[in-house]
């Protein structure tokens, strides 16, 4: 694509720089990322990645905006209360650069859609706050071949680690299955401190730049942890599980079908 003059003005500050320049930039106007959840992660992830040019932008969520909300998904305001979370978090997109396009999908992801929905996308940025989803969109982005940025936050922490698949380790290499649920602490209910999902989702938006410019280090076959009350990061190695059930060796999980 040809930037236009007020693009080059707009992201001028990314083109002066060596690693990306107008090529880079150009790939950035030319991308399509899914953001999977329009909450606490979803929300810094997607203002970014439209700040820095990303052409089209796709969210998916089937909640409504709620006052509790507002201590940490920024992407929504207090007069969006109970307003569909993809609509508010489009509106305001708009608002911050005319120049993305954004498609919104209302509805909760499941084996029937989630293959047509990321099939559209370079890359997807994963932004939920349950484990069956997560382990979804993970087995879907594998048979698709679509790179997934995963993270989650609890209290004070965070964590990040991009996916290539069959590249590194995905996330079943680090859990099986889902957890039951009363084995898992309930962001809802342990809660979250408010910038913590704004630190983890700026990397992910971090992560998402770099794959699509081909540039950096990811965070592949690596976990980045962030500890809020210690103000302190430590990295731990995530290797491939020989005797994943998705992508090891022998796999038992062989194609995905809609349910």
């Amino acid at each position: 694509m040809i930037l236009s003059n007020e693009q080059l003005k707009r992201y001028e500050r990314q083109i002066i720089m060596d690693t990306i320049g107008k090529e880079g930039q150009e790939k950035l106007c030319s991308s399509k990322v899914l953001v999977i959840g329009t909450g606490g992660l979803g929300s810094p992830a997607a203002l970014y990645l439209a700040a820095m040019g990303v052409g089209t932008l796709g969210f998916v969520d089937s909640d409504c905006v709620e006052i509790s909300n507002l201590q940490r998904q920024i992407i929504h305001g207090t007069p969006d209360i109970g307003k569909p979370k993809v609509e508010s978090a489009r509106d305001r997109i708009n608002q911050l650069n005319p120049h993305v396009k954004v498609e919104v999908y209302k509805t909760r992801l499941s084996r029937n859609n989630v293959m047509g929905i990321i099939s559209k996308y370079d890359l997807v940025v994963d932004a939920v706050d349950n484990f069956p989803t997560r382990f979804l969109v993970n087995d879907a982005c594998f048979f698709a071949g679509k790179p997934l940025v995963e993270a989650g936050v609890l209290r004070w922490e965070g964590q990040v680690m991009t996916i290539f698949p069959g590249e590194g380790a995905c996330y079943r290499c680090l859990f099986k299955e889902p957890p039951l649920p009363e084995n898992v602490e309930d962001p809802g209910e342990a809660g979250v401190l408010g910038v913590i999902p704004g630190i983890i989702g700026t990397l992910q938006a971090l992560e998402a730049v770099k794959i699509i410019l081909g540039r950096g280090k990811n965070l592949k076959g690596r976990m980045l942890i962030f500890d809020g009350l210690n103000s302190s990061f430590r990295e731990i190695e995530v290797p491939k599980n020989p005797r994943c059930p998705l992508c090891g060796e022998e796999p038992k999980i062989t194609s995905f079908e809609g349910k």
